[in-house]
């Protein structure tokens, strides 16, 4: 898949999964019954030996990933992002991330893209959460291309990652033979009036902002930030460095996000102003994607105001 403009970030993983679970027969996916949503399907139908259907038992998926990681096996424990990181947590935190165990968390449908099934089904608090946790690495990729890379990179990577995809389809930002590196933020755009860091979702939003400030003459700094943890705290203290005027743009709460990860570098530094675009600590409601974006100033026409106002 390669050709189309728009794809979710989950085929990215479901794609993915299943070429890793070829390579190596020590990936396991562990499946909270959500394997249709979640695209772990492909992954079952191809490697039924290599796949656990654990039922609608979440804390008991991740007692079965922990186990199967004691056991030499990279297993991923696939399920929504409310779910897995909320439910889970105790287990994430005293089963995985304490004994530093070898466990992907795998999770869709985060932020709020859940959209019209309400709050009950979005997750705008699970990197918040996750990034809380010693040992854990937390991910976001953009695209589809981007997942299938940095999902591989979790797959090499040598203890717990929580990786976070969306339900709706997002538009392709990368090549296919553009490499990732975790920890390592992409810069996507150059520019010394602003810098935008964004995650996920919002990196789309960000390039459209940055060309629309273009044409009004303000040159904008794109940056991917698909690690939340660990940050690259090297390309946020080169955009305090050089420019000193920081957006980040996340569907996520403000609390504890991208944006508040930003905050503490800058905080650290002494210099610099960063303006947080993401969910306004307040959950969502049941209501098409775009709208629920638009109440929380998840847009490109905010991110252009948000950085005009630094200036």
């Amino acid at each position: 898949m390669t050709n189309c403009d728009t794809i979710a970030t989950r085929e990215g993983f479901g794609d993915e999964i299943v070429v890793l679970g070829q390579e190596n027969k020590d990936i396991y996916v562990v499946d909270i019954d959500i394997g249709k949503s979640c695209k772990t399907s492909k992954f079952s139908e191809a490697l039924p030996e290599q796949y656990i259907n654990v039922g609608i038992a979440e804390q008991n998926g991740a007692a079965v990933g922990a186990g199967l990681a004691a056991s030499g096996k990279i297993p991923f424990v696939v399920t929504y992002a409310v779910f897995g990181s909320l439910r889970m947590a105790e287990q994430i935190r005293q089963e995985m991330c304490y004994p530093q165990l070898n466990v992907k968390i795998a999770c869709s449908h985060g932020g709020l893209t859940p959209a019209n099934d309400g709050a009950s089904h979005q997750c705008i608090e699970d990197m918040g959460v996750l990034r809380t946790f010693p040992n854990m690495t937390v991910i976001m990729p953009a695209d589809y291309h981007a997942t299938r890379k940095l999902v591989r990179a979790a797959a090499e990577w040598d203890g717990p990652v929580f990786l976070r995809f969306t339900r709706d389809a997002v538009p392709v930002v990368y090549d296919e033979n553009q490499s990732f590196e975790i920890g390592k933020a992409i810069p996507l755009r150059d520019g010394k009036d602003v810098a935008l860091f964004a995650i996920g979702d919002t990196v789309h939003l960000a390039l459209k902002a940055a060309e629309q400030l273009h044409k009004e003459g303000i040159e904008a700094r794109v940056i991917d930030m698909h690690t939340l943890k660990p940050l690259d705290t090297v390309t946020v203290q080169k955009a305090i460095d050089e420019i000193g005027r920081i957006v980040s743009i996340e569907d996520h709460n403000i609390l504890n996000g991208l944006g508040s990860a930003i905050s503490e570098c800058v905080a650290e530094s002494g210099r610099g102003i960063v303006r947080r675009i993401g969910v306004q600590d307040q959950f969502g409601q049941s209501a098409p994607y775009e709208r629920l974006l638009y109440m929380n100033g998840i847009t490109v026409e905010n991110i252009v105001k948000q950085a005009k106002s630094l200036l």
